[in-house]
């Protein structure tokens, strides 16, 4: 056994017994971060943000590991340049920052914009800044969330472990993906159906499966970011078959929105999006790219593993237990 608690916030491998420390039990592993080691029970959050908890007497070996070898292809990318990048990309209504930490709210349209964004040290004790962050969501009538990440080098897996001992719990957990920009463009995909703008319009948002009643904040949303474009492809009636939306900025290019009508799938037209919003993205000077994609959507996970977006880190909503 060559770790101690004062290996907690290091990577770690360790080998347990599953029943208890009976010697009949199984043996098994896990590898992450131990984030605590407190009462006997040592708390390893794994990549995914899934927390091992793990008996102390349970504990046949351990040891100290490197950081995880890097498994992405396509640029290189460090977790805070990432995160700053996707935030630009989906601006809230309104923000205030809290030390290091940025609050976000738009009027509840989606969990990215109506989140804190911890990118730093919050200037205050975490229990008294959650306090903050509950009293300036409640004002607004939203949901305290806060939104962390795993698996990356600077990632916040000591952050999980702390929000769950204050009570809020993981609701939603999604991949963060990046490549080269370049493949994505060179895709032989029919990209002449597919339209560009540079505003949203009404046709576009019926598309769009996540708006609900389209207010001031949804178009704000949507249409603030360093450059954003918006794709379409004509269906039958007055509703698009399939649309997309790309936020340009500096070398990144972020990919959101991408839906296709459930008559319309099978034929190609996400990657026709894509495709379009690639090279429209390369001519403007991008080279790298970056989406999200919620780990229970395997066809959009399947689709874009084929485009060579390889997963960088998870993303996960912790939400504040009622009071």
């Amino acid at each position: 056994m060559r770790i101690t608690r004062a290996d907690v916030g290091k990577r770690v491998s360790v080998r347990y017994v599953t029943v208890g420390g009976d010697p009949g039990g199984k043996f098994t592993d896990a590898v992450g971060v131990l984030t605590s080691w407190d009462s006997g029970v040592l708390l390893i959050t794994r990549r995914t943000g899934e927390a091992v908890r793990i008996a102390e007497s349970a504990l046949v070996a351990g040891k100290v590991v490197p950081a995880a070898p890097a498994r992405r292809r396509g640029p290189a990318a460090s977790f805070e340049e990432l995160a700053r990048a996707m935030a630009r990309g989906w601006q809230p209504v309104e923000s205030e920052a809290l030390g290091g930490w940025t609050l976000r709210a738009a009027a509840g349209f989606t969990r990215r914009a109506n989140s804190v964004l911890p990118l730093g040290d919050p200037g205050l004790p975490l229990g008294e800044a959650l306090a903050r962050v509950r009293d300036w969501y409640a004002e607004r009538d939203l949901p305290a969330y806060v939104q962390t990440a795993t698996g990356a080098e600077g990632t916040q897996e000591l952050l999980c472990a702390d929000l769950e001992r204050h009570g809020w719990r993981s609701e939603v957990t999604a991949q963060v993906r990046i490549g080269g920009l370049a493949p994505v463009a060179d895709l032989d995909a029919d990209v002449s159906r597919v339209r560009l703008a540079r505003s949203v319009d009404e046709a576009w948002l019926r598309r769009y499966n996540r708006s609900g009643v389209v207010g001031p904040h949804v178009l704000t949303v949507l249409s603030n970011g360093p450059s954003v474009w918006f794709a379409s492809v004509p269906g039958t009636g007055d509703i698009p078959a399939a649309i997309g939306r790309c936020v340009v900025d500096g070398r990144w290019a972020g990919f959101m929105a991408v839906e296709v009508d459930p008559a319309y799938r099978r034929q190609g037209l996400a990657t026709s999006v894509m495709t379009a919003l690639a090279r429209r993205a390369l001519d403007e000077g991008a080279s790298a790219a970056w989406l999200q994609v919620e780990t229970e959507n395997e066809a959009a996970r399947a689709l874009y593993e084929g485009m060579g977006f390889a997963v960088h880190h998870h993303y996960h909503h912790y939400r504040a237990a009622e009071a």
